[in-house]
């Protein structure tokens, strides 16, 4: 039975979840009738806010972006956390992992705000950081609140006198004119005022403070705080008001969620995708390592591929490789395919070769002689240091191809660290038979390849006329959708790259008599072309290498081309 309610419909199962939902804290997952997140939000009372998507009262409120975000839906997930800090952060999390199409918020690189020190350091000291690094670092964070971690440290600095400058190591230069120092907020270990072991001693005792050791300080800006207000000097109450709010939010422990948490109903469930997909391919073994190629060009100008990697069913993004197409002139996808796929496993057999001819030496085993003429003349460019270097940073292999059936290479042990278990091509049977084509002329007929053809989601298999169809909602459908979406992504993203720099450069290429240097000053001083443009030539004159004349001249070219 549906409740129609201001022209979209709740279905059965969405009511009976609401009435399932408890009133705590958490994030939901709003997905469509293929079962993909289309929004994540996250609220303090889980029952109040994901009922008020389905009411009708508040539906005539509705701008059309929502209007439409409510139609989609069609089924919701949710998870419990401790605290709304908690939720924040796993609702930034998860928009990151799936970028939803109606979240804006969160969809970019960035992070929230962390806050580390390196106990390693001469004179160690609090700094911020938007990433995590394994640097020997100590973390802390992240911090829902940025202002109230920042005014904290301004407070664990004070009270552990520590120094609050931005050199890596100070000496008594920068002692003379340090505010912390003459105002008596750092003991001074750059000038020898205490020793390093002591100074250690307080930056240890911040890190305690800010692990949540802090209940002291908390009694101590409560006690502060009433007697300000008994004095009726309520701007410094308030002031300490917010110092104790903000001392409780950022040292409140929540959990940092460094993985999304697949027990999530409804979930990506990376492994389980896995063994669907050997399933349905019959492969002898879920394949943990998957290589996926895709085309991009528009009209046959820039056209570049890229290569992404997925491991255990998760981006592999370390591995992620973009090309140049070289060889092909105008519009050709096969030949485009062909090539990016022979660039890339013959790079990966000619690092394959060497070591296994040292295996081969031991064994007794020759490796075949074109294949060592290669791993020869390669290792003699590597030691002039004249070897050239293709666009995913690998060895150019000119006059000629590794032979076929390098079988030594492929069987190795160290072949599971170079070669995946599954390729996956973007296209039909056209670009999978051009990229399996490539395969056999370099041994590596044996790797499971396949294609995915994006109109209805069809499977094309080698030596298999019909494709393969397992349905939209199939679970090794929707894993092989993601990763064909993720090397599209890039590939475009690589494509709009080229595109924009080419912009860029011609204006200023075309400019007569200017040379890399000058264009690098006027760059370095304006940042783009854009801003260059919109500059008067006065600014452009205090470029070096520009008088009057020449800014003059130049100012005229650009307004000319626009």
């Amino acid at each position: 039975m549906l409740n129609w309610v201001a022209g979209f419909s709740v279905n059965e199962v969405i009511r009976k979840k609401i009435s399932t939902l408890p009133h705590k804290p958490g994030i939901y997952l709003m997905r469509d009738r293929l079962g993909t997140v289309i929004y994540v939000g996250k609220a303090r009372n889980l029952r109040k806010r994901v009922s008020q998507y389905f009411q009708k009262s508040r539906c005539m409120g509705w701008d059309l972006k929502f209007n439409a975000l409510v139609e989609a839906i069609c089924d919701f997930d949710f998870h419990l956390v401790r605290s709304e800090p908690e939720a924040f952060l796993l609702e930034g999390k998860l928009i990151k992992e799936f970028k939803p199409r109606y979240n804006i918020s969160f969809r970019d690189d960035k992070r929230f705000l962390m806050l580390k020190v390196n106990l390693n350091d001469p004179i160690p000291n609090f700094a911020f950081a938007r990433f995590k690094k394994d640097d020997g670092a100590r973390y802390f964070g992240p911090f829902v609140n940025a202002t109230a971690a920042r005014n904290v440290v301004m407070l664990a600095r004070r009270q552990f006198n520590l120094r609050g400058c931005r050199v890596f190591t100070p000496g008594e230069a920068d002692y003379k004119h340090c505010l912390y120092a003459h105002l008596k907020y750092c003991t001074a270990p750059c000038v020898g005022n205490v020793t390093r072991g002591q100074y250690l001693d307080q930056v240890k005792a911040a890190c305690d403070f800010l692990e949540g050791q802090c209940r002291e300080m908390q009694e101590q800006l409560g006690a502060e705080m009433k007697k300000a207000a008994a004095a009726q000097d309520f701007e410094k109450a308030a002031s300490l008001r917010d110092l104790l709010h903000d001392l409780k939010d950022t040292t409140r422990r929540v959990e940092k969620f460094e993985r999304i948490p697949y027990s999530l109903p409804g979930n990506v469930q990376p492994q389980s995708d896995l063994q669907e997909l050997a399933e349905a391919l019959k492969l002898p073994a879920p394949p943990q390592r998957i290589e996926a190629f895709d085309i991009s060009n528009i009209s046959g100008t820039f056209a570049v591929a890229s290569l992404v990697s997925f491991k255990n069913g998760r981006p592999d993004r370390a591995n992620y490789r973009r090309f140049r197409i070289k060889t092909v002139e105008g519009q050709d996808d096969f030949a485009s395919m062909a090539e990016v796929v022979r660039r890339r496993y013959t790079r990966i057999l000619t690092e394959s070769a060497p070591a296994q001819k040292s295996k081969n030496d031991d064994a007794g085993e020759a490796i075949p002689a074109e294949l060592q003429k290669l791993v020869d003349e390669t290792s003699r460019k590597v030691r002039r240091g004249k070897q050239a270097k293709s666009e995913d940073g690998g060895l150019k292999i000119e006059n000629g191809q590794i032979p076929a059936n390098p079988s030594s290479i492929l069987n190795s042990p160290s072949s599971p660290r170079n070669f995946p278990d599954l390729i996956l091509i973007d296209g039909g049977k056209g670009q999978l038979s051009a990229a399996r084509g490539e395969l056999e002329k370099l041994g590596l007929g044996k790797i499971p390849i396949i294609g995915l053809a994006k109109e209805f989601e069809e499977i094309y298999l080698p030596d298999r006329n019909e494709p393969l169809r397992l349905g939209l909602e199939h679970s090794a459908t929707k894993l092989l959708q993601r990763i064909r979406d993720e090397s599209h992504r890039v590939a475009n993203s690589y494509n709009a790259q080229l595109r924009l720099k080419r912009i860029s450069e011609s204006v200023l290429d075309d400019f007569p008599g200017i040379g890399e240097r000058r264009k690098a000053a006027l760059l370095k001083k304006f940042g783009s072309v854009r801003r260059l443009q919109l500059a008067t030539i006065e600014q452009i004159a205090e470029v070096p290498g520009f008088g009057g004349k020449a800014a003059q001249e130049l100012k005229e070219f650009l307004l000319a081309r626009g």
